[in-house]
């Protein structure tokens, strides 16, 4: 029984957040909106937290993970993929407000906007829209507008309704403005970086059994056994663009607004969740096939391999962009057929995604297959296995118990690498016009609509930059982390160091 403690906790925590949750809910008038894609997110965060429990107790599962926790780089990639994680997570938590009641209403509607926990801590930059483009930091359009100036027409640039409003004279107080709320946050962000220092000292210092000074001491001298003072470092740079963001952004739009004049901060913060469901539930999708054919092509052999060395090598003949095109395609047709069958747009644009996940996972599992058979066809000829074979034992136990954990590292190396290539898929796809919903906010539709505001003159080049700044800081924190992974899960990398 005390096996089970630590999964009898996960899900008794689990349950009181959904009975929380629900709680809510009934006494704040908003109605839980749970997306297919939030769904497989639950699930996908549920299943991490089950395999750290369980690697916690497996001395080698447990040894791969401490040497990429020594791993400074890794590490301090680490923490930058937490905050991306963290920033999706809220916007996967989405609900739907009440309407206010009429006279004699009973019944209670609610809104047919739906919202996120992000666009609630957002609101400030949700709410506050302009009406075209407007360069970062900027106090008036970017477009001249005929405007009435003492009683006659003249063709000017206009005041921002929110940027720079607070500000009587623009020209010259602008600067001097944005220095001190820069500094401000530079404050903020030091005082808040002191606290969790202290904070970590007392938890290490308790841990260790040694006084809070001494323990500070060896996390400032890097002589903690875990990179902690390069993962604090990394954490100040985050924690001070946050407060630069929260003091910037209800004053300034700090990277402008796009073409309708939304801020184009808040579409750049609303597209990491599209880039993680796209990077995640993908691969979770790819895995069964890729793990269950490979093992078995390279086990069984004969007319099995054959079978599906056939499939896939068929399925790497056809070009994936025009297989997903016809398929996304086919979907939006459906779509239009079926409204009825979509309560609200984010319904449309959810199962678009999700199928959009599908596609990629159908279309990318074929090189992990090939990578399974070729390892499964040297582990199934050592003498353990064949004594197992000999001995009677079932193949689906061979598989399982024997085969299976010795490609394991395989599939984890697979799965952080192809991470970063699918977020950047998205990118291409939806640039090319078969990638999300036109109406979901991503990076990929944020370079797509930033190639025409390319051509303008002046050039519109923020949207473009916002969405190549966040898709770039997540792709390389992924790729530097999936390094470390792969050095500690690979056989031959482990013997060498």
């Amino acid at each position: 029984m005390k096996a089970f403690g630590p999964y009898i906790k996960l899900i008794l925590a689990l349950i009181l957040i959904v009975f929380s949750a629900v709680g809510i809910a009934q006494h704040t008038d908003v109605q839980l909106k749970v997306l297919w894609t939030d769904a497989l997110v639950y699930l996908l965060v549920i299943a991490l937290l089950l395999f750290a429990i369980q690697a916690k107790s497996k001395e080698h599962l447990r040894g791969p993970w401490r040497h990429i926790a020594r791993r400074r780089i890794a590490m301090s990639a680490m923490v930058v993929l937490m905050f991306y994680v963290a920033v999706g997570l809220l916007d996967s938590v989405h609900f739907r407000k009440a309407l206010e009641r009429q006279a004699g209403q009973t019944q209670v509607h609610y809104s047919g906007e739906v919202l996120s926990l992000l666009d609630v801590v957002a609101t400030a930059l949700r709410e506050r829209q302009e009406t075209t483009y407007s360069a970062p930091f900027a106090t008036h359009a970017y477009t001249k507008e005929m405007l009435e100036v003492d009683g006659r027409q003249v063709r000017d640039f206009p005041r921002l309704n929110y940027g720079g409003a607070h500000l009587n004279n623009p020209e010259e107080d602008k600067l001097s403005d944005i220095v001190a709320n820069s500094s401000i946050a530079l404050l903020e962000a030091l005082l808040t970086s002191a606290f969790f220092f202290y904070i970590l000292s007392v938890v290490l210092a308790r841990n260790r059994k040694t006084s809070v000074r001494e323990q500070a001491i060896q996390i400032l001298r890097f002589r903690t056994e875990l990179p902690w003072m390069i993962m604090f470092l990394t954490f100040m740079v985050l924690l001070l663009c946050v407060f630069l963001i929260i003091n910037l952004s209800t004053k300034y739009h700090v990277f402008g607004t796009d073409k309708v004049g939304q801020d184009v901060l808040y579409l750049a913060l609303k597209s990491i969740r599209t880039g993680l469901v796209i990077g995640t539930l993908t691969t979770l999708i790819m895995l069964p096939f890729a793990v269950m054919l490979g093992i078995m092509a390279g086990y069984f052999r004969g007319w099995v391999d054959d079978v599906i060395q056939y499939i896939y090598t068929t399925l790497n003949s056809i070009p994936g962009v025009l297989l997903i095109a016809a398929a996304v395609l086919s979907l939006q047709v459906y779509m239009e057929n079926h409204p009825e069958m979509f309560e609200t747009l984010i319904d449309r644009t959810d199962m678009r995604l999700l199928f959009l996940c599908i596609i990629l996972g159908i279309t990318s599992w074929t090189g992990l297959c090939r990578l399974l058979r070729g390892e499964t066809l040297k582990v199934s000829q050592v003498d353990y296995v064949e004594a197992a074979t000999a001995f009677g034992v079932r193949h689906f136990n061979i598989m399982t118990r024997h085969i299976l954990p010795n490609v394991m590292h395989i599939v984890l190396i697979a799965v952080v690498i192809d991470f970063s290539g699918l977020v950047l898929a998205e990118a291409v796809l939806s640039y090319i016009g078969i990638g999300v919903d036109p109406a979901m906010i991503s990076w990929g539709n944020m370079i797509n609509s930033a190639r025409l505001e390319m051509a303008r003159d002046p050039i519109v080049w923020w949207s473009l930059a916002a969405a190549f700044v966040f898709m770039f800081v997540l792709v390389l924190a992924a790729n530097l982390f999936s390094d470390a992974v792969r050095d500690a899960f690979d056989p031959r990398v482990s013997r060498s160091q």
